[in-house]
Formats: C-alpha cells, sequence, structure tokens
C-alpha cells in the first residue's frame, strides 16, 4: 500500500507498523502459524508499541487513532501474519465498546489497563447451539443482591485462553419477547466459576487462541453491567461488531495484498516456454482481476473507516466491506496459489497460509450471508418507496 493521500500522522504510524512487521513479524510467522504457538514475544512487543490502546481515547492512556488509521494498521499487520491482527481485534472491539457504554467508573477501571494490555481479551457471543442467531443465546444471569451469577458456554472465542476480561453477552430475562430485549452485556474476569475450556484446533488464523468460555455460578458484581442497565447488550454489541467488521475487512485487504504481491513477484521469476509466466495471457488475466479486487476492497474499507469516524451509522458500508473484501481475499489467494502452481501447494511458500487464513475472514464477525441480509435491509430502508 503506497502512503499516497495520507495524513503525518497516518505516515508515521504506518512506517513504525512496517518496521514492526519486516523485523519481528515476518521472519518467525510460517513456522509459528504451523506449530500453532502463540507469539508471547510479539504480543509483548505489541503491548510497547501501544497497539492494544490503538483505538482507545488518550484520555484513557490510549493513542486515540480514529478507524481510517486503525483500518491501515490492521491491514499492514495482517500482510505479515494475520493471527497477529485477530489479537487485538477482539480486544478493542470490547474497549470501544466500554467506552462508548460503559459507566464512567467501568471507564476509569477498564481502560487504561486495556491500552497497556495488562487487562486483555475480548468478546463473549458465539455459543454451542448459538452463532448468527445472537438473541437465542442461552448463557445466563441471575440477580443474586449486589452480585450477577452467571451459568452457560460460549464457543470460539478469539483470546479465550491468553486473555483474562471479556465483554459477554447473557440474558437477563429470559422470558421477555422480542429476545433480545433480555440480553445484557457484561465485564468479566476470570476467576472462580470462570475459565477457558478446550482449545480449537484450526484450518488457518493457528497461532491465535481460540477456545470455550465455561460459565459455572460465575459471581460478578452489579458494577460489571456495561452502563448499569439491562436489556441494553444486544445493542452495544452489534454497534461494537460496526467496528469490528472494519477490522476483519482490513484484515483481508492484509491477506489479499500478500497473496498478490508473492503471486505477481513470482510470475516475473518463473519461466516456461523460455518467458516468465507473467508474459502469458492466461496468468495476466489472473493479476488483472487480482488488483481489480484488491484495490475495490480497499476503497470499500476506507469509505466504511471514514463514515464511522464521522460519527454516522456505518452498518451498510461495514456490512459491503466485509462482504466484498473478505470473498474477494479468499478469490486472490487461491489464483496466488494458482500461479505458483505446485509450489504454491507446499509449507515452504506462504501462499498456502493465506489460502487457509482467508475463510476465517469470510465467517468472522457474522458471515458473507449475514453481511448480504444486513446491506439488503439497509437497501430497503435506503429507498423505501413513498
Amino acid at each position: 500500500m503506497t502512503m499516497d493521500h495520507l495524513t503525518d500522522e497516518q505516515k508515521q504510524v504506518l512506517t513504525m507498523i512496517r518496521d514492526f512487521v519486516r523485523k519481528d513479524i515476518e521472519p518467525i510467522a510460517s513456522e509459528m502459524e504451523q506449530k500453532d504457538i502463540y507469539p508471547h514475544d510479539l504480543v509483548n512487543k505489541m503491548k510497547a508499541l501501544g497497539l492494544f490502546g490503538m483505538s482507545i481515547s488518550e484520555k484513557y492512556g490510549g493513542m486515540g487513532l480514529n478507524y481510517s488509521t486503525y483500518a491501515l494498521v490492521i491491514a499492514e499487520i495482517s500482510r505479515g501474519w494475520m493471527s497477529m491482527a485477530g489479537v487485538l481485534n477482539s480486544h478493542l472491539i470490547m474497549a470501544k465498546l466500554v467506552e462508548n457504554y460503559g459507566t464512567e467508573e467501568q471507564k476509569n477501571r477498564y481502560l487504561p489497563k486495556m491500552a497497556t494490555g495488562e487487562k486483555r481479551g475480548g468478546i463473549g457471543l458465539t455459543e454451542p447451539n448459538c452463532g448468527s442467531d445472537v438473541a437465542a443465546i442461552e448463557t445466563y444471569a441471575v440477580r443474586d443482591g449486589d452480585d450477577y451469577v452467571i451459568n452457560g458456554t460460549k464457543m470460539m472465542i478469539t483470546n479465550g485462553e491468553q486473555g483474562n476480561t471479556f465483554a459477554v453477552l447473557v440474558k437477563t430475562d429470559r422470558q421477555i419477547k422480542p429476545q433480545h430485549r433480555g440480553i445484557s452485556c457484561f465485564i468479566l474476569e476470570k476467576g472462580p466459576g470462570f475459565k477457558s475450556g478446550r482449545h480449537l484446533d484450526k484450518l488457518g488464523y493457528r497461532g491465535v487462541d481460540t477456545s470455550e468460555l465455561i460459565f459455572e455460578n460465575h459471581h460478578t458484581p452489579i458494577t460489571n453491567l456495561v452502563g448499569g442497565k439491562e436489556g441494553e447488550g444486544f445493542k452495544q454489541m452489534m454497534d461494537g461488531l460496526e467496528g469490528g467488521r472494519i477490522n476483519v475487512a482490513a484484515r483481508a485487504v492484509g491477506v489479499a495484498t500478500a497473496a498478490f504481491e508473492k503471486a505477481i513477484a513470482y510470475a516475473q521469476k518463473r519461466h516456461t516456454m523460455g518467458v516468465p509466466i507473467a508474459q502469458h495471457q492466461a496468468i495476466q488475466l489472473k493479476l488483472a482481476d487480482m488488483y481489480t479486487k484488491l484495490e475495490a476492497s480497499k476503497l470499500l474499507v476506507a469509505n466504511a473507516a471514514a463514515k464511522k469516524d464521522r460519527g454516522e451509522r456505518c452498518d451498510l458500508e461495514a456490512g459491503m466491506a466485509k462482504l466484498f473484501a473478505s470473498e474477494a481475499c479468499a478469490e486472490i489467494a487461491l489464483d496466488a496459489m494458482r500461479i505458483h502452481g505446485g509450489y504454491g501447494y507446499f509449507k515452504e511458500y506462504p501462499v498456502e497460509r493465506y489460502y487457509r487464513d482467508a475463510p476465517l475472514m469470510i465467517i468472522g464477525e457474522g458471515t458473507s450471508e449475514i453481511q448480504k441480509l444486513v446491506i439488503a435491509r439497509n437497501l430497503l430502508q435506503k429507498f423505501k418507496s413513498v
């Protein structure tokens, strides 16, 4: 990605991130990803760089980056190793949720420690019997004096093992209709009655931990109810997912960028029939399609981030960016593998990692099918007949 049209602050931040990716991430990414080793040293370096506070306001000790800059940073990190962006994403969704909806006491208690990475975690939505239908969650909380007692299981939680603090959706009213009105969000810290469950072995997105979260009569004080009011959790989390979808779309841009760069470099070095394969029209057609999809993805992400920066609802724009960029990433990764031929199938070359990582962006933060429904609902409202 070029530095054209960026602000001085963005150029400075991206220069720092590119140096970090080149010097620290790229040399070890393939080995650690293949062995599914959690990158403790890289996480500590990200703490030192302030990345766990990227989007947290300076008032609470963060960097205060806007979404446009944040998306650029995530794309650069994902270009080196997408899993590292995963360590940050759900953590920063939680931080923004607390900053936007938490009480002032909650903000002061959690955000400064989240900015340094001392408090680190993510969000708890998905359950064994519930994915896209968030309103159908079964984890519940019952009031007990000045506490709530929480029971249930969350599934497929990024940072579930290494994280210690999570924004978790639970039912505080299991009878109310519609169901989403009975959902509340709590800030929960690991301790008695709250632990991580089994480690989930994945096709891609390796190195970062994904696990269950298990709640067995976990007591949490009423002061950990986000905003201090029941029934607001669904709205709070859906707003947070707008930023999460921008993140996932930016990750897709990063992986697609890496796949394209590797493909076009290989196509100019590999010879068949006496010429570089880049001189064959079949390869040129692939490269043209790949780059066009990549550039379109960048523009959709930038548009969604800019609208979020203006304080406007961007579920339509974030949904379009996430849908297009994630699907384009999968197509670009596959074409990169095809351009590499047999070599693209071997772990010696990173294109096989891009191919395995790409499906995560299609599924994470709402599947492509869910994004299409979100887009359609917004379009019907936007172009509503009089």
